[in-house]
């Protein structure tokens, strides 16, 4: 296999360890022995010149004085010597680096030393795991590479796992026997080497089934979006732990490694139009790891459970509901096979109630699991009790499992109704044998459901078709058009022109500046109208009392645009006025670093009042767009609410569709576009107010 570029980094040949010690407990030791007492078999070289020999292995006084040129350096130590250490290992020749301190120095000079570092490192294209990291475990090879003690046993396993925090590293790899590693990294700072170079090493290795992420910001958007699409096109799914969502939070990451922390609805979007899996906290990331390990992919259908308690069963049923997560209904034949190993009184039914009384209870738990795993209606199954240690109940029931899993590729495990258990033991024969143990009712409905959606995903962006391209002439016209434009803003009937000239429907309007000019539109478009201010600069109206509505009369629409001249100038839209529709806002903004996103919400002055809203990457498709209606709240007016018509679905995917592909097409030129509202009535979907922001040539995009 060609040599990756962080090969040097997370599995090099030969390493070099700067600031070892003999001190007990100290961060220098830890590290000495961590490098050396595990298994990793390349070249290891102690480096401190206050000791000649460390835990009985000699130690040089300097880089200089190796007999060989390492690949890997690691420094240990303080900020006030980073930067001459950082000089040596430039000058020594190595390709990497992993540095534990933060970087920042009380009493600075400009540039600030991580400044300093960060050019020196990309200067000499050296990779640096950090700063301010905790470092990295490259599992598969051995290469323990950490300050702080680890446990005494990481599991090797299909797991990477990559935190920007060093709690968040140590919680999952430090703690419990269920979840195995091939790599386990802090990133840190990021200061030369990204989270996305870290995703895109661990999708090259053969060993990798699942990334799973803590995530602060993203430093790198163009190389984490191509990991991402890397991870779906080698069908490695990618759980994520996101952080800085509310605006507290996201006040703190800024504090918190230099990061900042976008938009969170925005990183909603990315997610989405890749397919991962975003949880909310580590038992709800533990558990769909523990899931997504085995390899074992959902199949077509719905979930099923056992339990040896009704009560158990009832609280799971709830849940389940709670999460929209659907027990497959089972097959004739499947009923009857578990009616036959069932004791009198019990239902044969999904979920199951298995337990009836002592009497071959293992034989019938193993028949009755194993119906339900072969059920063609079944994509994924659980075993659901209290399991611990030692207890013949708990014992019987992981024989069952085990023996059923054997029986069939789909995913089964283990699950519980509480977390504080005497299980260890069961817990680890249990990963042994590739079978997940997932602690508590809602994170196993709630992995499950992610393992379903995951799926989901997988069969949409089979069967979804490509967007459709813009007129290319159009499209230069417009471009051209808005390079030249004065102003920062388009003008309502310009806006209104470019929609248009796209495929989305627009209000009969008419923008007028005498009173001749009113009169003559209003003649053509027929009462009752809408007159707005269309005066230059304005770009928010309705604050500048410049709209008038429902007007029925010529001289009713004198006065207001006499009215409108006095305060506000000559120029207005004069337009129809629509009488009926579900009012829709529709939006696009370029995200700084992921680009073009399109915002469907609940319109008018709903869009203010409730956080009916939706966002994906531009361009959507059509069953995207459909997708986004579904999502919303106001999905229910759809189909008529108190006698009113159906609205027309189709017309809204078709403007949303539009809308995209403009944002996309033109996201050079456009930064935002805000339709509020989008009218959907029986016959269309009618744009009726529109503004248009250009895109600075200086602004990220």
């Amino acid at each position: 296999m060609p040599e990756h570029y962080l090969d040097p980094l997370l599995k090099p040949a030969s390493i070099a360890l700067v600031g070892v010690s003999d001190r007990a407990d100290s961060p220098g030791q830890v590290l000495a022995k961590m490098v050396l007492e595990s298994d990793y078999a390349g070249d290891v070289y102690l480096v401190n010149p206050r000791y000649s020999e460390i835990l009985g292995r000699p130690c040089h006084p300097y880089l200089e004085s190796l007999p060989m040129t390492v690949e890997h350096v690691v420094i240990a130590l303080g900020n006030q010597h980073l930067e001459a250490a950082l000089r040596a290992t430039i000058d020594h020749g190595a390709r990497a680096v992993t540095i534990y301190s933060s970087g920042v120095l009380e009493q600075d000079t400009e540039p600030m030393l991580l400044e300093r570092l960060s050019a020196m490192a990309k200067a000499a294209g050296i990779q640096v795991c950090g700063l301010n990291g905790m470092g990295f475990y490259s599992v598969s090879h051995d290469l323990y590479a950490g300050i702080f003690p680890r446990a005494a046993e990481i599991i090797k396993g299909e797991i990477s796992y990559i935190a920007q925090s060093g709690s968040a590293f140590t919680t999952l790899c430090h703690n419990g026997c269920r979840l195995g590693f091939n790599l386990c990294v802090s990133a840190g700072n990021e200061l030369t080497t990204t989270v996305a170079d870290y995703m895109d090493w661990s999708l090259e290795q053969a060993d990798t089934r699942v990334i799973g992420l803590f995530l602060e910001t993203v430093r790198d958007p163009t190389g984490f979006v191509a990991a991402l699409a890397k991870a779906n096109a080698r069908n490695i799914p990618v759980v994520i732990l996101k952080i800085g969502k509310s605006p507290l939070g996201a006040t703190m990451a800024l504090t918190h490694t230099g990061a900042i922390a976008g938009n969170h609805a925005v990183f909603q979007a990315l997610f989405k139009r890749y397919g991962v899996i975003e949880v909310d906290d580590f038992d709800e990331m533990a558990s769909i790891l523990m899931l997504l390990q085995s390899g074992r992919e959902a199949a077509t259908g719905g979930f099923a459970a056992v339990f040896e308690s009704g009560g158990f069963r009832e609280l799971v049923t709830d849940e389940a509901y709670d999460l929209g997560l659907e027990f497959a209904p089972l097959e004739d034949s499947t009923r009857a096979v578990i009616k036959d190993n069932l004791d009198p009184g019990l239902k044969a039914e999904n979920p199951l109630d298995a337990w009836g009384s002592h009497e071959r209870f293992e034989a019938r738990f193993t028949a009755c699991m194993n119906a339900l795993m072969q059920d063609p209606n079944v994509a994924a199954g659980a075993f659901i009790s209290n399991y611990r240690d030692g207890y013949y109940l708990s014992e019987a029931i992981y024989r069952v499992v085990e023996a059923v899993s054997k029986q069939t590729d789909k995913p089964i495990a283990l699950a519980t109704c509480y977390s504080d258990l005497a299980n260890a033991a069961l817990c680890r024969r249990a990963h042994e044998a590739g079978i997940p143990v997932i602690d508590g009712a809602h994170e196993t409905l709630l992995a499950f459901r992610h393992l379903f959606d995951y799926r989901k995903f997988k069969q949409q962006r089979q069967a979804d078709a490509v967007p459709s391209k813009l007129d290319d002439h159009r499209v230069r016209t417009w471009k051209q058009k808005l390079a030249e434009h004065a102003t920062d803003s388009l003008g309502e009937t310009e806006a209104l022109a470019l929609l248009a000239d796209f495929g989305i429907p627009v209000v009969n309007h008419a923008t007028v500046s005498s009173e001749a000019e009113l009169l003559t539109a209003a003649a053509k478009i027929a009462y009752p109208l809408v007159l707005k201010t269309a005066q230059p600069g304005i770009d928010h109206k309705s604050d500048s009392n410049g709209v008038l509505l429902n007007i029925q009369s010529e001289p009713e629409l004198l006065a207001g645009y006499h009215d409108l001249c006095a305060r506000l100038g000559p120029v207005a839209l004069v337009s129809q006025m629509v009488q009926q529709g579900i009012e829709i806002a529709l939006g696009t903004l370029n995200d700084a670093q992921f680009g073009p996103i399109v915002m469907v919400a609940a319109g008018g002055i709903l869009v203010e009042l409730l956080a009916d809203k939706v966002l994906a990457m531009c361009p959507v498709s059509a069953m995207q767009a459909g997708e986004m209606i579904d999502s919303l709240q106001a999905n229910r007016l759809w189909q008529g609410v108190r006698g009113k018509p159906v609205a027309n679905r189709q017309a809204l995917i078709d403007a949303i569709v539009s809308l995209s592909a403009i944002a996309y097409e033109f996201r050079h030129s456009i930064a935002e576009i805000d339709i509020n509202p989008v009218l959907v009535n029986q016959h269309d979907a009618l744009a009726v107010d529109a503004l248009i922001l250009r895109q600075h040539s200086d602004s990220p995009c």
